[in-house]
């Protein structure tokens, strides 16, 4: 009986390469089984019985995360206070807000949101020739899954990724798709800017100089953009857009369409976050998480499927500088005897190779291998 559990075991995984492979070679990712008018999802997407009740027996409709307006940014002194603390609150309980009078305007937003969308949708061999798997090196690549060779179950999006972490934050336009080229440069000068004030106003709220965070993140240094189309799918309640995670960044700035299914972990609760017209999300992450010291909330989030889309999402997420050398702990000023640092000292290097080493999956907050055993040691 061993022995035919041993072989059944083998036969399975063998089964499920061949059909992960198959996938990975055709170059069109979900989309492409879309096209193909499948009715019910391949194996691959399946996640098991006891991960589907835990994914979706905790969803509530009965909160919503904040909504922070910036029309008063910069106003006065009192003003921009303001608009400060209200980020720390939303952060240190949610980790989630929604900004709204952000200065890009609604027709802008709209425009982008479509322009991403056409990469998706146009002919299948110009989309080719962007798929890759070399997501270390490439600067912008097209993928399903970066994880699809080590995940439990796929998930039920494709992405675009624009990947300005190694190189100084320069990307070669010519690099980018034509199809959406102009509006992503324009895109990208405009969350820059709007980067750097939500970490102003973030220093302001914690107490320390305004530039402090700014200077540690060097938003204009290292960027990606994470641009994620998620088709409609025939068996939702199977599969997953994307895994519960925590992002490995700073902060993470997304625009996402009115379809929704972006949903935040709270209080051990999945709540959604409905789209806001012409508002922008903003998330923090792992990094901001540890070197404040546990004040701001890297948190936990994810996407469904769902039987209606195409879904589009497009997440720009600030890194900061990836190296081996460049080395972030807990900040001095946020730190004391009556509140020692937490974290050890580390780099966004080491952070992200950490992560990517995993599946979505089971990659948690994976925080804990970045934890001091006696707090104060190692700094």
């Amino acid at each position: 009986m061993d022995t035919q559990n041993a072989f059944d075991e083998r036969q399975r995984r063998h089964d499920r390469f061949n059909e992960l492979k198959a996938f990975d070679e055709g170059k069109l990712g979900v989309k492409g089984l879309v096209d193909a008018g499948i009715k019910k999802i391949p194996r691959m997407f399946v996640r098991p019985l006891e991960d589907r009740l835990k994914y979706f027996a905790t969803c509530t409709d009965n909160i919503s995360v904040p909504i922070i307006d910036l029309a008063n940014f910069g106003e006065n002194k009192d003003q921009t206070a303001e608009i400060a603390k209200e980020i720390i609150k939303a952060a240190k309980e949610w980790g989630f807000f929604q900004v709204i009078n952000h200065g890009i305007s609604k027709e802008f937003l709209e425009t982008m949101i479509n322009r991403s969308r056409m990469f998706h949708e146009q002919d299948v061999e110009t989309k080719k020739m962007f798929y890759s798997r070399d997501f270390q090196s490439k600067p912008v690549f097209f993928i399903s899954n970066y994880d699809l060779y080590h995940s439990n179950a796929a998930n039920w999006r494709n992405t675009l990724y624009v990947n300005a972490r190694q190189n100084g934050g320069i990307v070669d336009p010519q690099e980018l798709p034509p199809i959406c080229r102009d509006v992503m440069l324009e895109y990208i000068n405009h969350i820059h800017n709007l980067g750097d004030r939500i970490l102003m106003l973030i220093s302001l709220g914690l107490g320390i100089e305004p530039e402090c965070l700014g200077n540690i993140a060097k938003c204009n240094k290292s960027w990606a953009i994470v641009n994620s189309y998620y088709p409609a799918c025939p068996e939702p309640e199977l599969t997953m857009g994307i895994d519960a995670h925590v992002d490995t960044t700073f902060v993470t700035i997304l625009l996402q369409d009115n379809i929704g299914g972006l949903q935040v972990l709270y209080e051990n609760k999945w709540v959604n976050i409905e789209p806001v017209t012409g508002g922008l999300i903003v998330n923090f992450g792992k990094i901001l998480h540890m070197i404040t010291n546990d004040i701001i909330k890297g948190a936990s989030h994810r996407v469904i499927a769902k039987k209606v889309g195409p879904r589009q999402s497009i997440a720009f997420n600030f890194n900061g500088v990836y190296s081996s050398e460049k080395i972030h702990g807990p900040i001095k000023e946020l730190t004391s005897e009556e509140n020692p640092p937490i974290y050890r000292k580390f780099s966004t290097e080491e952070l992200i190779k950490s992560f990517l080493s995993k599946s979505l999956n089971e990659v948690g907050d994976n925080l804990d291998d970045f934890k001091l055993q006696h707090h104060g040691d190692g700094l």
